[in-house]
């Protein structure tokens, strides 16, 4: 390693086509960084092993853009919750109602189909759900009363298609199809052609009317869920996570891990070894031997120790990474501080009088910089790597959706014998593009700062 000004640097840097392309593939992974910050409220990072916050998603359902690859479309999810409303009062009996409109034009039947709402009545109002087909007929889907109160309430509630009420009510129209619906499920029998078992494609209009003699009964949140199998720019999970969720969170917390070790690790390399060979002979000698005691402990073994008996929070791992990372950065700053400290400067300084530590930040240290960066570049990938090792097996902090606590559910749940590639290929991507990048800016810094890389 030589001593390399900053401005030497970066008219190095400009020319190399490996580092400009990592500083873009870096300037991307930032902008999805902030981006996500924007768009999604830190409830959804909150709110990622909460269960309840993704009941109205399916079930490891592929991507969206799937469908434009398939021969036969894929059913899509559909979460529709702003439905037309009309509001109709005759004599005493009020009507709210409020319809859906959906064109379904797949080839294969919905999953299932859930309608929820809260109401705000009094009284004992009548619930009715019906269904106009894309051929004109209407059926009666349920019809119930909600339960008596002399009160005005709020009353929630969740329909579901396996509801055997439901099946009951359109078991009463097996009359207009010419095959036995008996064994069919609600959403098939809604959803298919009179004349055989396959799927009516056009516009569905669901009708939901609440009755009541009250004027003031209302729909507060109403919502129609048509269950699919594809949703999401990148699908869901077992849990019904939206992965396109934790891929966008996955990649700031990969930056903040990386860098965060990276610069960790190598600021306490670089002043323990530069201090080191400053310092010289006794105290040299048995910082260096500390030194080979820690280069020697098995990294691996000791973090997953560590994980289990200590913690598994994301803040301490860093710490810990940075205990391991930073004994390799010491020996070459070491070496490197033995060249510098026998130059005239240093000598006349220490003539001067200044004060060891003065010398060290003002005249060692910042020689040494453009290979501190250099550094940091290429340790940055070694860090997202053992994380997500370390969560793969289970010892990351379940807490935060990184892109190796992605792929433990992916292994616990057996995506890979599933077939649930989306699930394992887009965490798998982004781990290799964000590594390649900090790879291509630490090679290009690396053949600056090392004339022997660089002939």
């Amino acid at each position: 390693m030589s001593s390399v000004s900053f401005s030497e640097v970066k008219h190095e840097f400009v020319r190399s086509k490996t580092g400009i392309a990592g500083i873009g593939i870096l300037v991307v992974l930032v902008s999805i960084s902030i981006g996500t910050a924007i768009i999604f409220p830190a409830e959804t990072f909150q709110q990622w092993n909460n269960p309840q916050s993704w009941l109205s998603y399916p079930k490891t359902a592929m991507p969206l853009w799937v469908n434009l690859f398939m021969f036969e479309k894929i059913p899509e999810h559909k979460i529709l919750d702003e439905p037309n409303v009309k509001i109709q009062t005759v004599g005493e009996i009020s009507v709210v109602s409020h319809q859906f409109n959906v064109n379904y034009e797949y080839d294969d039947f919905p999953s299932d189909f859930i309608y929820e709402f809260t109401a705000k009545y009094s009284g004992a109002p009548l619930l009715q759900m019906s269904v106009v087909r894309p051929d004109g007929n209407i059926l009666k889907i349920l019809s119930v009363s909600l339960p008596n109160t002399s009160e005005m309430v709020l009353h929630n509630e969740k329909i579901f298609s396996t509801d055997g009420t439901i099946r009951k009510n359109l078991s009463l129209k097996s009359s207009l199809f010419d095959f036995t619906i008996v064994d069919s499920s609600a959403q098939d029998i809604i959803f298919s052609k009179f004349s055989e078992q396959s799927v009516l494609k056009g516009n569905y209009a669901f009708l939901i009317n609440l009755y009541g003699v009250e004027k003031e009964n209302s729909f507060v949140d109403s919502t129609l869920i048509i269950g699919g199998k594809a949703f999401g720019i990148m699908g869901t999970d077992e849990l019904r996570r939206d992965l396109a969720v934790g891929l966008l969170w996955g990649t700031p917390l990969a930056l903040f891990i990386g860098i965060a070790v990276a610069v960790g690790s190598v600021v306490m390399g670089l002043i323990y070894g530069v201090y080191a060979g400053y310092k010289g002979k006794f105290t040299d000698e048995s910082m260096m031997r500390f030194n080979d005691v820690i280069y020697a402990l098995p990294a691996l073994p000791f973090l997953i120790i560590l994980a289990v008996t200590i913690s598994n929070s994301i803040f301490v791992m860093i710490g810990f990474l940075m205990i391991f990372g930073w004994v390799g950065i010491a020996k070459v700053s070491r070496s490197m501080a033995l060249q510098i400290k026998i130059k005239g400067y240093v000598e006349a300084s220490k003539m001067m009088g200044q004060k060891d530590s003065k010398i060290i930040f003002k005249h060692i240290i910042p020689q040494l910089l453009p290979y501190a960066f250099a550094s940091i570049a290429i340790s940055v990938p070694a860090a997202i790597t053992t994380e997500a090792g370390l969560s793969f097996l289970g010892l990351g902090d379940p807490s935060f959706p990184t892109w190796g606590q992605i792929l433990h559910d992916a292994n616990t749940y057996g995506a890979a014998a599933r077939g649930l590639w989306w699930w394992i290929v887009p965490p798998g991507i982004m781990i290799a593009i964000t590594g390649l990048a900090f790879v291509f800016m630490g090679n290009a810094l690396d053949v600056i700062v090392n004339p022997k890389l660089k002939r």
